[in-house]
C-alpha cells in the first residue's frame, strides 16, 4: 500500500482492533464447531479460540487485535478470515486495515450473466454493447455489436475475433495500427494473474492460428487500454465512429461492460438509426 502518516497508521490500527473484536463477538463456539465451555462473560469467541482456528499464536493474535504495530502476511490474514467466517468484502477490508493491498476479487468462471445485465446490454441497441471477462471472453453481445462490428455466432473471445474474424478486420478502419496496442493491453491484463492458466491457453491457441498475433506477442510490449475511439467502415452505413466507455461490474470486478456511443459531429448517430431501420424493415 502507499506510504501513510503515523497518525493515519494509528487510526488504521484502531479500526483493525474494533473490526476484529466485532467480528469475533458475532460468532459462538457452536458456529465454528467448538464446545461451548460454560458461561461467558462476553458474547462471541475468545481470542484463544480464534488463534486456534487460524493456526496462529495466541499472543500474536492478541497483539493484532490490540492494534499493535505488527506485520501480517496474506496467508495469515486469509487464515483469520476463515476463522472469523468473513465475507468477501470483509476479507478485503481486513487486508486494508492490516496495511496490505486486498486480493483481487474473482468469482466462478461459469457464473451466469444476470438478467439485469442482459437487459441493459440489449437496451443499449441501436448502439453497440458487450460484456467480457478478464480473459476477454465474450459473455454477452447485443445485436447492434454484431451488425456494426461484425461479431458472429462463433466469436467467443475479443482478442481471438480481432485476429481471426475476416469480417471484423475488414470493417475496422485502423486495424493494423491498433493491433500492437491490443496485444500490449492483453499482456498487461494477463500479468495481473501469473498463475491463471486460462490466459496461457488463449495465447497458445491464438498463436497457433495467427502468425500476426504470435509476432506481436513475442515483442513483450505492455500497455493500457487506450483506444477510446472505434471507427468502422460499414458496407451499408458507411463511416461509423464511436466513443468507447468501459465499466467494471461492481459485484463482478473481473467483468467489463463496453458501451459504444456515436461520436458527436460525425453523423454516426443518423447513419446508425438508418441502418437499424433498414434491418428492421428488411423481409424475413
Amino acid at each position: 500500500m502507499a506510504s501513510e502518516t503515523p497518525a493515519a497508521a494509528r487510526h488504521r490500527r484502531e479500526q483493525l482492533r474494533d473490526f476484529l473484536r466485532t467480528r469475533r463477538a458475532r460468532l459462538t463456539p457452536g458456529d465454528v464447531g467448538m464446545a461451548e465451555g460454560g458461561r461467558r462473560r462476553t458474547p462471541g469467541l475468545r481470542r484463544e479460540e480464534v488463534a486456534v482456528l487460524a493456526g496462529v499464536g495466541v499472543s500474536w493474535y492478541t497483539w493484532l487485535e490490540q492494534g499493535r504495530d505488527i506485520n501480517a502476511s496474506a496467508e495469515v490474514l486469509d487464515a483469520i478470515s476463515r476463522a472469523l467466517r468473513l465475507t468477501g468484502p470483509e476479507r478485503a477490508h481486513l487486508y486494508v486495515l492490516a496495511g496490505l493491498n486486498p486480493p483481487r476479487p474473482g468469482g466462478a468462471r461459469d457464473a451466469p450473466v444476470t438478467p439485469e445485465l442482459r437487459n441493459l446490454i440489449d437496451a443499449w441497441t441501436p448502439r453497440p454493447a458487450m460484456l467480457r471477462d478478464r480473459y476477454w471472453h465474450l459473455l454477452a453481445v447485443n445485436d447492434a455489436a454484431r451488425t456494426v462490428f461484425g461479431y458472429g455466432d462463433t466469436d467467443h473471445n475479443c482478442l481471438v475475433t480481432f485476429f481471426t474474424n475476416a469480417r471484423y478486420r475488414d470493417l475496422h478502419v485502423h486495424w493494423a495500427s491498433v493491433a500492437p496496442d491490443v496485444v500490449a493491453a492483453f499482456r498487461a491484463d494477463a500479468a495481473h494473474f501469473p498463475d491463471d492458466p486460462e490466459f496461457a491457453r488463449v495465447v497458445e491457441d491464438l498463436s497457433a492460428v495467427s502468425p500476426e498475433f504470435a509476432r506481436l506477442w513475442a515483442r513483450h510490449d505492455v500497455g493500457d487500454h487506450l483506444q477510446a475511439v472505434k471507427a468502422v467502415l460499414h458496407p451499408e452505413a458507411g463511416d461509423l465512429v464511436f466513443d468507447k466507455t468501459v465499466l467494471t461490474v461492481a459485484d463482478r470486478p473481473d467483468w467489463h461492460l463496453e458501451l459504444y456511443n456515436p461520436r458527436p459531429g460525425t453523423g454516426t448517430g443518423d447513419r446508425l438509426e438508418r441502418l437499424t431501420r433498414v434491418r428492421i424493415d428488411a423481409p424475413a
